[in-house]
């Protein structure tokens, strides 16, 4: 595994934070868009993850500064009702644009954990360019809330890359009907290919630590994140 530096950078008006390997060059980069918990020690943990693994990390961060570290819950679930679509998939493709502009990097992906995991699937198939998608446990509601103003089963048929979905088999917000129609949608496309792993009895959110209380979870994590790295640096390869 290689060493890790981390830095927090600029980009025009939002604040990202940066994970990359140290001596080693690239081999590619992963734009993270974290859970509820934006860009808190486990968020900033997934990353350092991502650059041991050769990758460069660069996180969105959703609230602009607050993070579960020093945010009642509570008040993140306030900020999250108030997400427009639009304007965080303007956010990511900023964050995409620097990583492509000013870090010189051709082969990007992107990862995201629930709230994250719906919005890589939207930015997967907003950006023909993006080499993989990873959806850990995504938070795609039935009904939708009023502020999720696009489908993100309906515009997943227009991914062009691969694409993983790790699924929690006990969610409680990706009901079974809504995985099999987000199934379908990236089964039925001309190319990309489409991975599905289920976690019997896992809950929404089972990658974050916080869930590990719960056995099933911190093995469903366990398994799955090796995985998903694999799977990151494949699609990535020169």
């Amino acid at each position: 595994m290689n060493g890790v530096e981390t830095q927090t950078v600029t980009v025009g008006e939002l604040t990202a934070h940066l994970a990359r390997p140290v001596a080693v060059e690239s081999d590619g980069a992963m734009l993270v868009l974290p859970m509820i918990t934006g860009i808190d020690s486990q968020v900033r943990g997934f990353a350092a993850d991502i650059a041991a693994a050769g990758m460069t990390a660069l996180v969105w961060d959703p609230w602009h500064g607050p993070t579960a570290d020093d945010t009642p819950r509570p008040r993140l679930f306030e900020l999250m009702a108030g997400l427009d679509d639009d304007t965080c998939l303007a956010e990511m493709d900023a964050l995409l644009a620097h990583l492509r502009d000013e870090l010189g990097f051709e082969r990007i992906g992107v990862i995201g954990y629930c709230l994250g995991g719906r919005f890589a699937l939207l930015l997967g198939a907003r950006d023909p360019l993006v080499r993989n998608v990873i959806a850990y446990h995504p938070s795609i509601w039935d009904p939708a809330p009023a502020n999720h103003t696009r489908d993100a089963v309906a515009e997943a048929a227009a991914i062009g890359s691969p694409v993983m979905v790790l699924h929690a088999g006990d969610d409680d917000i990706l009901s079974a009907q809504t995985l099999g129609a987000l199934r379908s949608a990236l089964e039925a496309r001309e190319s990309g290919a489409t991975i599905v792993h289920t976690y019997p009895g896992a809950e929404h959110g089972f990658s974050s630590p916080a869930r590990h209380a719960n056995p099933v979870n911190e093995a469903a994590s366990a398994l799955s994140w090796p995985q998903a790295l694999a799977f990151a640096a494949a699609t990535l390869a020169r």
